[in-house]
Formats: structure tokens, C-alpha cells, sequence
């Protein structure tokens, strides 16, 4: 039964952990061969389900690693002291690849915050499969209080408009709370280029290239006021 069927099936209401373990692989991350992640394969359609559904659920942005999260992870394997011993959140967790980076680099806590059910499972899959302990918060935190936290970890949220306008007002607050704001991105269309400072460059695939792609530059950012 596709994902369609079962949305519509009365009283047959997807688990997302074992949809999530039933049609992806535990597959290591391209370039990140340390770190596993349940990934989309060719095989799977994720893609054409979510194009078929799309009123009813988010696309699969979970079932890949994106390239500004792993841009972000590998600036975290190079310089495990941006986060060893810290607290660290990470905003809009998607997959967990970067909350599961910044756990095998020594942070002291990782708090990973994600909206979609879909991305709570995947993080809490990928960080067991990876051995590391990541507590999810599993809803929308842009307009909450900033949880207590030393750095502050944001990969690829700058692909809508509004998004990122809410994105960077929440950042504001966390600098202005002493967080340190590191920003994977492969440079989308809405980062606040004027707040950022260039720490490093990574070659990645995009989201969803995960199959001998071609690689592109992303970055890591600091983010904060120049």
C-alpha cells in the first residue's frame, strides 16, 4: 500500500518511525562516511508520493541530507571546539545530521528542534543509529523564549522568504541572548548576507542529489552584526 492509500485508509494512521525504517536505507552520509542516515533511495518515490499528496503532508525534506547541513558538519568535524562541552541547538533539525555532528564533536547537550512528525522520527532514528544522545523538539520555536543554549546551529532555512525573515529575527534574539549562530548554506536566495561572515567552504551535493551528484559550494557562516 503506497502513502496515499494509507492516508486515506480510516483508522490506519502512519507511524512515521516505521514508514521511515520501511522506505529509506541506513546509508552513510556522501563525505561524511562517519555519520549514517535513513536516506531516500531511487527506488523508494518519495518524491512522486509527496508530488501526489502534496495538501495533505510536507515533502520528504527529511529523507536527505542537504547541503548546507553538511556543510555545516563537516565545519564541525574540522573544529570540534565551536561546540565541545557546549550546549547546542539545532534549529530546523530535518534528518538530525547536523545535531548528530555536533554530538560526535563533543557538545555537552544537543538539542535538535523540527516541526515535521516525519523529521521528529528521522532525528531520533539517525541519532541511535549514530550512538549519540539528541533530545528533539518537536514544534515550531521561532516565536517561543530561546532555549538555554551556547550555540546555535541553523543548516539550509533560507529557501522562502517568510521563512527566513522569521529565521533571522530568532537568531537576533539568540545573539543578543550570547549564543553564538553558525549558518550552513549553499547560499539560497534569502540569506541575510550583510549579518554574515564567511568561516568556511565545503563541496556538497543539493538536497536530494545523493547518488553520484555533481558537487556545488556550500558555506558556513557566523552569523551576527559586523
Amino acid at each position: 500500500m503506497n502513502l496515499r492509500a494509507r492516508r486515506n485508509s480510516p483508522g490506519a494512521p502512519i507511524d512515521p518511525a516505521s514508514f521511515i525504517r520501511d522506505h529509506t536505507r541506513l546509508t552513510p552520509v556522501r563525505g561524511l562516511e562517519t555519520i549514517s542516515l535513513y536516506t531516500a533511495h531511487e527506488a523508494t518515490g518519495l518524491w512522486r508520493l509527496a508530488a501526489n499528496d502534496a495538501d495533505e503532508a510536507p515533502p520528504p525534506y527529511w529523507a536527505f541530507p542537504w547541503a548546507g547541513g553538511m556543510a555545516l558538519a563537516h565545519y564541525l568535524a574540522d573544529h570540534a571546539d565551536a561546540v565541545a562541552g557546549l550546549r547546542v541547538l539545532d534549529l530546523g533539525s530535518g534528518s538530525g545530521l547536523v545535531a548528530i555532528a555536533a554530538m560526535k564533536a563533543g557538545a555537552a547537550r544537543v538539542d535538535a528542534a523540527e516541526i515535521d512528525p516525519f523529521g521528529v522520527a528521522a532525528t531520533g532514528l539517525n541519532a541511535a543509529a549514530n550512538g549519540v544522545a539528541v533530545r528533539v523538539i518537536p514544534r515550531d520555536i521561532l516565536e517561543d523564549a530561546v532555549p538555554a543554549a551556547d550555540v546555535v546551529l541553523v543548516g539550509d532555512l533560507f529557501y522562502e522568504q517568510g521563512l527566513a525573515e522569521r529565521v533571522t529575527v530568532f537568531l537576533d534574539r539568540c545573539v543578543a541572548m550570547g549564543a553564538v549562530v553558525l549558518i550552513g548554506d549553499p547560499e539560497r536566495a534569502y540569506l541575510p548576507y550583510g549579518r554574515l561572515r564567511l568561516l568556511g567552504e565545503y563541496p556538497t551535493p543539493d538536497v536530494g542529489e545523493v547518488e553520484d551528484a555533481a558537487m556545488k559550494v556550500s558555506r558556513v557562516f557566523a552569523f551576527g552584526d559586523r
